[in-house]
């Protein structure tokens, strides 16, 4: 397994679409390394393939308490989306930045599981931020384009001052 570098604002390969995997077996040493450089960070508890600059609609999640439990997701896609809520996020790609962003409350996800079978998850809790905030990234957003155009900038600088 390996450590992948991921990708911070402004690079641009964070605003590319990430592809539908059609090859499960193809993408599981790549699942690995995605894993494995989730779990490389202090406090990363979800990481989106395109972060890392690869082209897949993969996503990683873990939000158990000793970062052994991931939960692969593999071309996940909203079945439904429900109230609202407003948390605070950070991101692995805007290093140093915080802020309260609003988010649907509930969420239903299908998508493939690693083995590729059929899967769907509905959450109202943490996980459904974690999941709306990874899959923005399989969209080529980052959280901050939920924010004001001022706010936006700040998380810029604020990149540039941790680099």
């Amino acid at each position: 397994m390996s450590v992948l570098d991921i990708l911070t604002i402004p690079d641009e390969r964070l605003t590319r679409k990430a592809t539908p995997v059609s090859d499960i077996a193809a993408v599981q040493s790549f699942i690995d390394d995605l894993i494995e450089t989730m779990y490389h960070t202090d406090d990363g508890i979800g990481l989106a393939a395109t972060q890392v600059g690869s082209p897949h609609a993969i996503l990683v999640i873990d939000l158990s308490e000793d970062r052994d439990d991931p939960l692969v997701l593999i071309n996940p896609e909203f079945v439904e989306r429900s109230g609202e809520y407003i948390g605070e996020e950070g991101c692995l790609s805007i290093p140093g930045y915080r802020a309260k962003v609003a988010r649907f409350e509930k969420v239903k996800v299908s998508a493939l599981n690693r083995e590729g079978q059929p899967i769907e998850i509905e959450s109202d809790e943490f996980l459904s931020i974690v999941l709306q905030h990874e899959m923005d990234h399989l969209d080529g957003k980052v959280f901050i384009e939920h924010l004001s155009k001022l706010k936006q900038q700040i998380a810029l600088k604020k990149v540039k001052k941790y680099r």
